[in-house]
């Protein structure tokens, strides 16, 4: 395994040796013998010893050496050399003799697992071992956290609970001293600016807290605020009965031609009731609960002198208003409760008695957390400039709704989610539907509000409009205050790489602090992988957002991480993502092929159709693997005649020389015409050749084993491992359009049969490196069964080949 370390700082020796103090390391000074300072290091490290012959148990199962065992040297009047160190280091951060490193010689497999290097060749002083093991306890073990993390989850902080009055910090990161079993659980009512439920009253919005049992008595702690619909369940079957079929024809649209005001929302207005009339103030809640839906983000950082807020927002469980996937009333409830934690909204302990409750905990910084719909809304609520969040972790987030359920004049659902949109969505997270009684006073508005969405997200066009301008929250970019942290994963076909790549260009001269991680995972958290430390990023950065320590953490973590999609356990940094400085590389396209578009060129065409006969139709719909296998497979078919044959077209480079960072956003132009006076087209870049490459979702390497805490909530440990067997190909990037939107996305064009166009599409944003010997692919074709409306129709399109180019950009 490598180790891949981004938020571990240098400090210098006489803070290491303050910091040793502060989590009792060391007590007084350090002992006279470098020797004897080590045994006492490990033997305050061995927790589960409260005696001597345990402890000397413990010794006996340490190598000192290939033929002695810590215990013995101990025994020995041999002196501590960096060799002896650096073995005991790599037991101790559970690497695997013979499997990691070897025995015999420890030293090199420092450079080959990249741990942290010490800075000095022998022990002259207790000081140099104070300065190792300072660097041993900052340092990545094989299984997913910092050695001090490991050493936390065996219980090293429990004695620092009775005492604890703020939080401790070692490596510029907050430590695990709150005790997470004495958290205060309670529920307020934050009365928002709104009334989507139109009942003359507004909106209040249930918001469950978890914050340590020291702000009881004057500690007031940083908010984690996640912001999940999802919080308060969710009605499967409701969105199941109200999806759409995709098995539609495409049709002809009336051509428009419009301009970008004409796109534009309206300015968001709304009539508001009065606020509640305070009846009275409290300090206690009269609510709690038992147990909330986490994140394990969250979890780690409970016991570290953090509060959690979970908040579903409007139209669920226990909350008022009603549900409108993306809207303007989604982004202020979600800012409302910012605005109670940073002291500038009210909130009451229960939804009919008007007693006002404060955050009298808060320290009034907040950042939010949270993947996917979670994701989406931090970032909306960070373009509204919402004082009081300082940053936001964005994970798999939407930036505009459009470019979740549409591409290109196209219905184009996310991965695995064929037939959803914008109120399939709504109606899953009405949650208030589980209470009967709640439901019956709401259900006629929302039916209403249901057909409104059905309307205005308007299926049979594909175009974007003033409704999906109002659900873009790039619009807003120039808003935002906080700091932002974006993941995403570049194999993400639900939440497409489109999304984040946007909102990176779009902020990127802002003047706030702006970091993204890029990952080969699909749609999934990252804070529990095994080769990076994310969590201890996050800590490093959490700390100095809310803290205020100056931990230097926005120099420190890189502005661009990236993770290779070839070499297992492999993240590099980068100055930028999608750089203006790239070497640009175009292609035309001929028979099969892909040639330098400096070349000559032959005036060539080609054809493929897009209909099938009905039995292999319903086939690839039931079976969206055996789709994508015969799309992209010259050789031979999986099962008989390759039914897709004549419905794509493939073209490849010549093998590559050398490796290809390919980064950015693919371009791809084509001179097309089809038999209809409608059409569309589809596009996957793709890398051919043989290789094991990674799975497509993460391996689960050892259930349950990472907490950050003692006795406290579990995740899996995890991490991209590679496949078995070779394959033959892996989808880089895909594309979509409809022929009538060959403008843009407003715009519709009338399409003549059999007349040529010039089309022209970015593919989603990728970094992806193509290996030498590898050819790079196109692949053309029309109906993408896992993503577009499936109308099985008799289009035929053709394109004129050397009028037909493919663009794209390689990283230095």
């Amino acid at each position: 395994m490598k180790n891949n370390q981004f938020g571990r700082i240098r400090l210098d020796r006489t803070t290491e040796l303050e910091e040793l103090k502060n989590i009792h390391f060391i007590d007084g000074d350090l002992l006279a013998d470098p020797k004897a300072q080590l045994k006492d290091f490990l033997k305050r490290s061995c927790l589960v010893s409260n005696s001597e012959a345990t402890f000397q148990q413990k010794l006996s199962n340490l190598l000192a050496t290939p033929d002695q065992t810590m215990a013995a040297f101990f025994e020995s009047d041999q002196p501590l050399t960096l060799e002896i160190f650096i073995l005991l280091e790599l037991q101790l951060l559970q690497f695997e003799a013979d499997t990691d490193y070897q025995i015999e010689d420890p030293l090199s497999a420092i450079s080959k697992i990249q741990l942290p290097e010490l800075d000095l060749k022998n022990f002259e002083t207790s000081a140099d071992v104070a300065h190792a093991w300072y660097n041993l306890l900052t340092t990545h073990t094989k299984n997913g956290e910092v050695y001090l993390d490991r050493l936390t989850q065996q219980g090293y902080f429990v004695s620092f609970y009775p005492t604890t009055t703020k939080p401790l910090f070692f490596n510029g990161k907050a430590q695990a001293v709150f005790d997470p079993h004495q958290l205060i659980r309670e529920v307020v009512y934050v009365e928002a600016p709104l009334d989507t439920d139109h009942d003359g009253q507004r909106d209040l919005l249930k918001a469950e807290i978890l914050r340590p049992a020291q702000t009881a008595h004057g500690y007031q702690a940083p908010v984690l605020y996640t912001a999940s619909p999802y919080n308060q369940g969710i009605n499967d079957s409701y969105g199941e009965a109200i999806k759409h079929n995709v098995d539609v024809p495409l049709t002809e649209k009336t051509v428009q031609k419009l301009s970008k005001s004409d796109v534009t929302a309206e300015p968001f207005s709304q009539t508001l009731p009065a606020e509640r009339k305070v009846a009275g103030m409290a300090t206690k809640a009269s609510e709690t609960f038992a147990r909330e839906q986490p994140y394990t983000l969250n979890n780690y950082f409970l016991s570290r002198g953090f509060a959690v807020v979970y908040a579903a927002g409007i139209g669920t469980r226990d909350s008022d208003g009603l549900r409108d996937t993306g809207s303007v009333e989604e982004t202020i409830s979600t800012t409302a409760i910012i605005e109670w934690l940073a002291g500038n909204r009210r909130a009451f302990t229960n939804k009919t008695d008007n007693l006002e409750i404060k955050a009298s905990w808060s320290n009034h910084k907040i950042a939010m957390t949270g993947r996917s719909y979670l994701g989406t809304l931090a970032t909306a609520a960070a373009t509204t400039g919402v004082e009081g969040l300082e940053t936001i972790i964005s994970e798999a987030a939407i930036s505009s709704w459009y470019d979740y359920y549409r591409d290109g004049g196209l219905v184009a659902a996310p991965d695995t989610f064929q037939g959803e949109d914008m109120d399939v969505l709504a109606a899953e997270v009405l949650s208030r539907k589980h209470d009967a009684g709640d439901y019956l006073g709401i259900k006629a508005h929302f039916d209403q509000i249901l057909k409104r969405i059905e309307k205005d997200q308007d299926r049979d066009s594909g175009n974007y409009s003033k409704y999906w301008d109002s659900k873009n929250y790039l619009n807003n970019v120039k808003n935002i205050k906080a700091d932002i942290i974006m993941v995403h994963g570049l194999n993400d076909w639900n939440v497409k790489p489109r999304n984040v790549g946007k909102l990176w260009n779009a902020v990127r001269d802002l003047p706030i602090n702006k970091k993204i991680i890029l990952h080969q995972g699909q749609h999934i958290y990252i804070n529990a992988f095994r080769s990076i430390d994310f969590t201890d990023m996050m800590n490093l950065w959490l700390s100095y957002k809310l803290f205020d320590v100056q931990n230097g953490a926005n120099e420190i973590l890189p502005n661009v991480i990236i993770q290779d999609n070839v070499e297992p356990e492999t993240w590099n940094t980068y100055q930028d993502w999608q750089a203006a400085d790239d070497e640009i590389r175009e292609f035309t396209l001929q028979a099969k092929t892909l040639v330098d578009r400096a070349s000559e060129t032959k005036n060539e065409a080609a054809s493929f159709r897009d209909s099938l006969d009905p039995e292999f139709f319903e086939m690839y719909k039931n079976d969206l693997k055996h789709w994508h296998t015969d799309l992209l497979n010259t050789e031979h078919a999986t099962n008989g005649k390759n039914q897709m044959r004549n419905n794509r077209l493939i073209f490849k480079t010549a093998q590559t020389k050398e490796d290809w960072l390919i980064d950015g956003t693919p371009e791809v132009s084509v001179n097309v015409a089809v038999n209809q006076p409608f059409g569309m087209l589809s596009f996957q870049l793709v890398d051919f050749g043989d290789a094991k490459r990674l799975n497509p979702s993460p391996s689960i390497l050892q259930p349950r084993s990472l907490s950050g805490s003692f006795d406290w909530r579990t995740d899996d440990l995890r991490e991209f491992t590679l496949q078995n067997a070779i394959t033959p190909w892996k989808m880089i990037s895909k594309g979509h359009i409809n022929l009538q939107n060959r403008t843009n996305n407003y715009c519709v064009d009338e399409v003549k049969p059999h007349q040529f166009y010039d089309v022209k599409l970015e593919l989603q944003p990728t970094f992806y490196r193509l290996l030498a010997g590898h050819q790079l692919g196109l692949v053309i074709y029309a109906t993408d069964f896992e993503t577009t409306i499936r109308g099985n129709q008799e289009l035929l399109y053709s394109l004129q080949l050397n009028q037909s180019h493919l663009k794209i950009k390689l990283a230095h």
